[in-house]
């Protein structure tokens, strides 16, 4: 199951690398949405290898998440896979700049099963699909008017 969705951001590419690799707004936001979220690794900023353990409520069960970054290509690309529950992750998110203050963000979730009741679960969520991927391309929506917001606003 994939999700992909593409936002042209009024930012410079260097801009939007740092805020869309700001892994303590991410953690921040996470806790506010009722997630724990725990950093495993020792480096001190995020780079190839980082880690997170997380834990969450979904469909109203307890999941535990492990998350790493397995590709960070400054100012370019960013690879992050990640487990839960018998299901596998990989998120690319690919940065192009269209001029010194205009970047193309595009980003692909795809899912894959590796057991059946993940198979079930991913089964059920091809239900829903649309609305989904609607709420996916929401939320990267949101995030580049985030990025845009406080790129305008010097921060």
């Amino acid at each position: 199951m994939q999700f992909a969705t593409k936002e042209d951001i009024e930012a410079p590419i260097d801009h939007v690398f740092a805020r869309i690799t700001d892994a303590t707004s991410f953690e921040r936001a996470a806790l506010r949405r009722g997630m724990d979220v725990a950093r495993v690794d020792r480096m001190t900023t995020v780079g190839t290898g980082s880690q997170w353990q997380t834990a969450f409520q979904f469909r109203g069960k307890q999941r535990d998440a492990e998350i790493k970054v397995a590709q960070f290509e400054p100012p370019q690309a960013v690879q992050v896979l990640f487990e839960t529950g018998g299901i596998e992750g990989i998120s690319q998110i690919e940065l192009v700049a269209l001029s010194r203050s205009r970047t193309r963000l595009s980003v692909t979730v795809d899912l894959k099963p590796r057991s059946i009741s993940a198979r079930l679960l991913l089964q059920s969520l091809k239900l829903a699909k649309s609305s989904l991927t609607a709420k996916f391309k929401g939320r990267v929506a949101s995030m580049a008017e985030d990025i845009e917001e406080k790129y305008r606003a010097g921060v």
